[in-house]
């Protein structure tokens, strides 16, 4: 694959995660501040939801962490790997700051997880 080419489909990819985002009712189901149902401990750093009737890798909706940016648009995707579950996931990055979603990628990295950041425009 020719340099010119990598970029356009860089710039495309984004902007595919972008659209479908928008074009996606965005549910957040827990609130920045409030604590795990099944592990109260955890509390989530910031708003974690769903996008409505869209397919992720384990037949649920697609998870978006949402930051603090007044901007609405994909910052990044995490991948994770869980040896445990032996499954892939995506994590969309909507609106985070390079902090914020140092926190996440921290937060994805725990157990039998290992997470990496895809790219951020």
């Amino acid at each position: 694959m020719n340099y010119e080419l990598a970029i356009a489909n860089d710039a495309d990819f984004w902007l595919k995660l972008d659209q479908l985002v928008a074009a996606s009712n965005l549910k957040i189901d827990r609130q920045k501040g409030t604590s795990h149902p099944r592990y109260p401990s955890f509390i989530y750093p910031l708003d974690y939801g769903y996008l409505k009737d869209t397919r992720a890798g384990d037949r649920a909706d697609i998870d978006v962490w949402i930051g603090s940016l007044s901007s609405r648009t994909v910052t990044a995707i995490i991948c994770s790997v869980d040896l445990e579950k032996r499954d892939t996931e995506i994590k969309i990055l909507l609106s985070c700051t390079s902090q914020e979603s140092g926190i996440i990628l921290n937060i994805h990295n725990t157990g039998f997880r290992i997470s990496n950041i895809i790219g951020s425009h």
